[in-house]
């Protein structure tokens, strides 16, 4: 699978999602084997560009390559412009963000509002494919099936925007309409694939290495990108990764090597926030990580009391090492399993 210049290791990606995908969340996914990772959404507002929440959205200290980075904005010169700034800042890859359904970003007739004004979205992907050209840089697109069900243009906008020079598209099979409601559909990810000649991604509900499965035979999609199922279970990618490759399953993951993996990503996370920030912040992704867990409601609860980095890691790291002391796995049936049925395995690397 390739973008542009770069060959990826694989093809599995994580979607980019607003106050998740940042760079200590990018780096535990593809530590679990996700092939490329998204930026969450900068602003393409000039004036917003030097605040703290642009500045860390923007980091990529440390992160493999290549670097994607997701631009939002309504304005083709300033999406030009910032698709320029984020390059000298060491994107690799631009994104182009006409998927965001989220009401404050819609309402400014950005993210997945574009959809509507097929001119102006073409002349945003013009423009930023313009600015790109000329450092080598790859632009790819995110967007929906279209802004409602009475209209879905996806297939139109992505054909527009492979002739303007998009190297890659991605397709959440939902409207704007249903932000993230109902069940994703995807013959117009299949449709969109059917029609292109570069690569096409299907996004929307893949929250099982079976249902990856199922989406690829359906699309026929280059690559598939898993959002919201990543949100505490980072290991879907590897599973998905040993599913495709041999139809088995994997069994649930050590519980010390979650523990391994989560202790690390908060210390990513403090490093990069701070610990205001980042005690808060990091209490949703230790609360998806102990959701389903014995004894892990009341866990959450206690932690989400807790404004002490050096305090929260530890409880977190006694929970897990408590946890070790009645379960060597994860004291859950693998999604998997509970969508396909069959035999589990080990991974190879434990």
């Amino acid at each position: 699978m390739r973008i542009g210049p770069y060959l990826l290791p694989n093809a599995l990606f994580v979607a980019p999602m607003a106050g998740v995908t940042d760079r200590p969340f990018r780096q535990l996914c593809r530590s679990f084997g996700a092939g490329y990772a998204v930026s969450e959404m900068v602003t393409s507002r000039k004036e917003l560009w030097h605040t703290l929440k642009t500045s860390r959205r923007a980091d990529h200290a440390g992160e493999p390559g290549p670097v994607a980075v997701q631009i939002a904005g309504t304005e083709p010169a300033m999406m030009a412009e910032a698709a320029r700034y984020n390059i000298d800042r060491g994107a690799q890859i631009i994104d182009i963000n006409m998927g965001c359904p989220a009401k404050k970003v819609c309402s400014q007739w950005a993210g997945s509002a574009l959809m509507q004004d097929e001119a102006l979205a073409l002349a945003i992907v013009e423009a930023v494919v313009a600015a790109c050209a000329p450092r080598g840089v790859p632009v790819t697109l995110k967007m929906r099936t279209g802004w409602c069900a009475r209209e879905k243009n996806a297939l139109r906008i992505a054909r527009a925007a492979e002739s303007a020079g998009v190297r890659m598209v991605t397709v959440h099979g939902r409207t704007r309409e249903q932000g993230y409601k109902g069940a994703a559909e995807h013959d117009t990810v299949a449709a969109v694939k059917a029609a292109l000649r570069i690569p096409v991604v299907a996004n929307g509900d893949i929250d099982s290495p079976a249902r990856a499965r199922a989406v690829l035979a359906a699309t026929g999609a280059d690559a598939l990108m898993i959002g919201r199922a990543a949100q505490g279970r980072p290991w879907i990618f590897r599973e998905t990764l040993h599913h495709l490759a041999t139809g088995g399953h994997l069994v649930p993951p050590l519980v010390l090597e979650v523990r391994r993996a989560l202790l690390t990503h908060l210390q990513d996370h403090y490093a990069l926030y701070g610990e205001f920030t980042g005690v808060r912040s990091a209490r949703k992704h230790i609360g998806w990580m102990v959701r389903a867990l014995p004894g892990g409601e009341a866990f959450r609860a206690r932690m989400n009391a807790i404004d002490n980095a050096a305090v929260q890691w530890q409880v977190v790291a006694d929970f897990f090492e408590e946890l070790a002391d009645t379960h060597e796995r994860l004291p859950e049936a693998p999604a998997c399993a509970r969508a396909a049925g069959g035999a589990v395995e080990a991974p190879t690397k434990p």
